[in-house]
């Protein structure tokens, strides 16, 4: 099932008249760029998770936090659905416009406001790309630890909204960790400061709650995130492995043996052959999988922790084990693994990117699992894992233009996840749900839970006009997709809506 196409489940949207709401906001806003032709409306049709694409009625550019807080007020008032958008890299569909809704594309925002070396800390507006932050940083010794592999295009704001993680999150952390505050406007055009540059504030941790939100609660205006200094020396070591499930059990020895790398990622041979193909960064193509594990700190630290880890992949069957000689070689490994996404991409017309979490020790059951799945689907897979943290990446290769395989890739995709929660995991790790997942948040989560969500988002936004329809489903949509008992023809929980 299509999961962008079946209305039925979340109900109508809103049946806004596209003039009244454009000469409205143009009175209101007079000097704020308001796009509403469909030439200049198709760009913003679809975020990175390209195989879903909506024509937003309009697309709004503000440049001042005044213009975002009249045009949330606004759209409040006429009841009107605001989806926001940072840079468009996300891939889950999480910023996938509305056909009867304006699209907020906040990436004029881009200034560091206030980069402290001293207090360790940078005050951006949520536009400045991620990469942008340890650039500014870098002359001061200092970095932002968290890179997703987008790193050079994404936005803050966005990395705020999926609580982004990265290659390094396994030792620093995910966006939520390296945030200390937040500006935000709610759709009723309140300015909230959640958090605050001190290591605790007092009241509830709404700032946990609010990373991760996916643009359900709030817009981010501005984030203040820590900076840590540039460890002394890192090295990577890389593993080759002749069974991809020996590759998963190292995964969880390393670990066990008591190191925390840097950074511990893991690929399959079709993701090997394709970023070497891509970037010729030394990988060998023979290899069934390998591991890249970077280790970091004080130069004496890290040669013990290289030897300890070598000895680790040797007793877990490594065929050939070889360490970056110098900060170029280690740079060529992971750009690699950075750019396996784009590089696979060279090898089918499409490819459905996927985004679950599990245990370290399920890594060779799942793997086995995601195996079968691809071999009775007909469609190969790619993996590409954080696994230091359980983070996997299948890439579903596929072509659009062939009926029926970009339904085939979203069943197998939506397998895979359910396959990750069997297994004591999650359906997301750092990609967040959007649409993409809203089905599988029913296999995941009970109606209860489901409840408590929904109260939280009232709580933000009574209306459910900030990004409806996204990560949270409907109990509906959960009786639909036949995850939830229904009694006597009755949902559980009848306060609730059922669309």
């Amino acid at each position: 099932m299509n999961i962008l196409y079946d209305a039925q489940l979340d109900g109508e949207l809103p049946d806004n008249d596209k003039q009244q709401v454009l000469a409205t906001l143009s009175q209101a806003l007079p000097d704020m760029t308001l796009l509403h032709r469909e030439e200049d409306l198709r760009p913003f049709e679809c975020d990175g998770l390209s195989a879903y694409r909506v024509l937003p009625m309009l697309v709004a550019l503000p440049h001042t936090l005044d213009q975002v807080e009249t045009l949330l007020k606004t759209c409040h008032s006429l009841g009107v659905p605001v989806v926001t958008r940072g840079a468009g890299t996300g891939l889950s569909g999480g910023a996938l416009p509305l056909e009867q809704g304006v699209l907020l594309v906040m990436s004029r925002f881009k200034q560091i406001l206030e980069l402290d070396p001293k207090a360790r800390i940078a005050r951006v507006q949520p536009g400045v790309r991620n990469l942008a932050i340890s650039e500014a940083a870098a002359p001061y010794g200092l970095y932002y630890a968290p890179d997703p592999s987008s790193q050079i295009a994404c936005s803050i704001g966005g990395n705020v909204a999926e609580n982004a993680g990265g290659v390094h999150c396994l030792k620093y952390g995910l966006t939520v960790h390296n945030v200390l505050e937040v500006e935000v406007i709610t759709i009723e055009g309140e300015r909230m400061t959640l958090g605050s540059e001190a290591f605790d504030s007092p009241g509830f941790d709404l700032l946990a709650l609010f990373t991760g939100s996916e643009g359900m609660l709030g817009v981010v205006t501005e984030v203040t995130v820590k900076l840590l200094p540039k460890p002394e020396t890192a090295k990577v070591l890389m593993a080759s492995f002749d069974d991809i499930e020996k590759a998963g059990k190292a995964v969880g020895d390393i670990i066990a043996a008591g190191i925390i790398p840097g950074g511990l990622e893991m690929m399959d041979k079709l993701a090997i052959q394709a970023a070497e193909d891509f970037v010729k960064a030394g990988y060998p193509v023979e290899a069934e999988a390998i591991l890249l594990c970077e280790l970091d700190g004080v130069e004496a630290d890290v040669d013990d922790d290289c030897a300890t880890v070598r000895g680790v992949l040797e007793a877990a069957g490594a065929t050939d084990i070889r360490q970056a000689h110098d900060d170029a070689e280690r740079a060529k490994f992971w750009a690699g693994r950075k750019n396996a996404f784009p590089a696979v991409g060279r090898m089918s017309p499409d490819y459905y990117c996927m985004d679950g979490t599990i245990p370290r020790r399920e890594l060779p059951h799942v793997l086995k699992g995601i195996a079968a799945l691809s071999e009775e689907s007909g469609l190969p897979v790619a993996n590409v894992f954080h696994a230091g943290d359980g983070n996997m990446h299948p890439l579903i290769l596929f072509d659009a233009n062939k009926p029926g395989e970009l339904e085939l890739a979203e069943e197998v995709g939506g397998k895979i996840l359910e396959l990750c929660v069997e297994a004591g995991g999650s359906i997301t790790g750092e990609h967040g749900v959007g649409r993409e997942k809203i089905n599988q948040m029913c296999a995941q989560f009970q109606p209860d839970e489901i409840t408590v969500f929904h109260a939280v988002k009232a709580a933000f936004d009574k209306h459910r006009l900030l990004n409806p329809g996204k990560n949270i489903p409907t109990l509906q949509r959960c009786a639909e997709f036949g995850a939830m008992h229904v009694h006597n023809n009755e949902l559980p929980f009848p306060e609730l809506p059922r669309f």
